[in-house]
């Protein structure tokens, strides 16, 4: 340690009957003070220390004068300094202005607590998955059917991607060749509801084996979480079966047919994502059904056609419900990213005179068309965004 024999004092040396090379540290083998010395400067000269000390003292005042300073803040006095020279209209303006805010905040936090929870994707695909809405293949599993819907399994898992890419007709019934060991119904069934959920709809203690959970990896291949797969559905459409035309001319709308001439652009989607999400257009999804057209659309191969009156549903707000139902993402710059796609309203409001809308006005048609389709999601997100507009209207009033 740097220090030798000489320099510690006799009363410290190892006495009669002491073994060499060891210690006693209790108070009474000792005859001096402990020291602590340096192993590169040896004593420590006692001015030296005495500078070091007071040094550190002045260190130690400073900072507990500043943090005493800043736990004591008189904000009063501060706030009197500040408005001593302002006008008493004007400090008049800010105390309304403060409880302006402060109103606003408690109502915000009120609304948000008597809101109804909206259901979410998950729940909308879980749902899907139970009631089978508009399913188009059946899988066969130890001699039980199991009605899916094919853009689903085929965008969650590279398994079924392959599979039912062999069998493209409608209704296709294919039967489930799984290698895995020890997957019965019930557990295949938990396997469905997790390609459409997310998560497994069982408690089984088999899904705790990690070896089964490799295998079944190994087999099917691991899916993405949820919203990527199903942001991915949206941004390439495989396997759409329905599209969405607008048009002025609501005896068109209601036929549900006509001259294609008359038609704007058509927006792709999947009968199974717009049911799940929308009690509207599952309603009038199996009214085609009922009246034999869905029939017509199986036998000629063509996708749904939904003819919707832009009165009502201008087109220009289409992707923005759709990518909503999709990803539970209101994304309102949709509306302003391609200025040469038109739609009635906005003609309608050249022709009239009238100035662009802003967007808390786009949030407000948007969430009144939310509530037509009877898509929670979609309104309640409208209404989240409206907030912070509101709020800064009001205070610019």
């Amino acid at each position: 340690w740097g220090a030798n024999a000489s320099n510690y004092p006799h009363s410290c040396s190892p006495r009669v009957g002491e073994i060499p090379g060891t210690s006693s540290y209790s108070q009474q083998g000792y005859g001096c003070e402990s020291k602590l010395y340096s192993l590169d400067h040896g004593h420590e000269k006692p001015q030296d220390k005495k500078k070091r000390t007071s040094g550190l003292a002045t260190l130690k005042k400073k900072f507990i004068k500043r943090r005493k300073s800043n736990r004591s803040a008189d904000h009063a006095k501060q706030m009197r300094e500040l408005l001593s020279g302002w006008d008493v209209r004007d400090v008049n303006a800010l105390v309304e202005e403060y409880e302006g805010t402060s109103a606003l905040k408690e109502l915000s936090l009120q609304a948000s607590l008597a809101r109804p929870e909206a259901r979410t994707l998950q729940k909308d695909m879980a749902d899907l998955y139970e009631y089978k809405y508009c399913t188009d293949v059946d899988l066969i599993f130890q001699e039980t059917c199991f009605p899916v819907h094919r853009a689903i399994l085929a965008a969650r898992c590279p398994f079924f991607k392959t599979l039912l890419s062999s069998s493209p007709e409608y209704g296709a019934e294919i039967i489930m060749d799984i290698n895995t060991a020890g997957i019965d119904m019930p557990m295949f069934s938990a396997l469905l509801h997790y390609l459409y959920t997310g998560e497994f709809g069982m408690e089984d203690s088999r899904f705790q084996n990690v070896d089964i959970l490799v295998q079944l990896s190994e087999e099917f291949g691991t899916p993405n979480s949820l919203d990527v797969d199903m942001r991915g559905l949206f941004d390439y459409m495989c396997y759409y079966d329905v599209v969405l035309s607008f048009s002025s001319d609501s005896e068109l709308v209601e036929a549900f047919g006509g001259n294609q001439n008359c038609l704007d652009e058509e927006l792709k989607a999947h009968k199974a994502v717009i049911s799940a999400r929308s009690p509207f257009f599952r309603n009038l999804l199996q009214r085609r059904i009922r009246t034999g057209e869905e029939i017509t659309d199986r036998t000629l191969r063509t996708p749904t056609r939904i003819i919707l009156d832009e009165s009502i549903i201008p087109k220009k707000y289409a992707k923005v419900i759709l990518h909503c139902m999709y990803t539970d993402v209101v994304d309102l710059s949709v509306l302003h990213c391609s200025p040469s796609v038109g739609s009635l309203s906005e003609v309608q409001a050249l022709v009239a005179g009238k100035p662009n809308m802003t967007r808390a006005e786009e949030a407000m048609e948007l969430y009144h068309i939310a509530l037509f389709l009877e898509f929670n999601m979609l309104a309640q997100d409208c209404t989240t965004a409206l907030q912070p507009q509101c709020q800064s209207e009001t205070l610019s009033k």
